[in-house]
């Protein structure tokens, strides 16, 4: 049971990971460090919503895992 919720959580991190860079590829480091304030008041649309929701989501599940992997363990 154990080594099931391991690796479930291992694979939940890498697409997690993977979803977190799919989502600031198209934001420059500037964006990210505060220095582009276009970006403040913009809407999330089609694709880009649903990938932010999304990461939510698999952010969600990867924390509930962690929890029950800590309990169980």
């Amino acid at each position: 049971m154990q080594t099931a919720l391991n690796l479930v959580t291992i694979l939940v991190s890498v697409v997690l990971t993977l979803v977190i860079l799919l989502q600031t590829k198209g934001s420059s480091f500037s964006g990210a460090f505060g220095g582009d304030a276009g970006g403040i008041n913009r809407t999330r649309r089609g694709v880009e919503k649903t990938l932010f929701q999304f990461t939510i989501a698999a952010a969600v599940v990867f924390v509930l895992l962690a929890m029950v992997s800590s309990l169980v363990g």
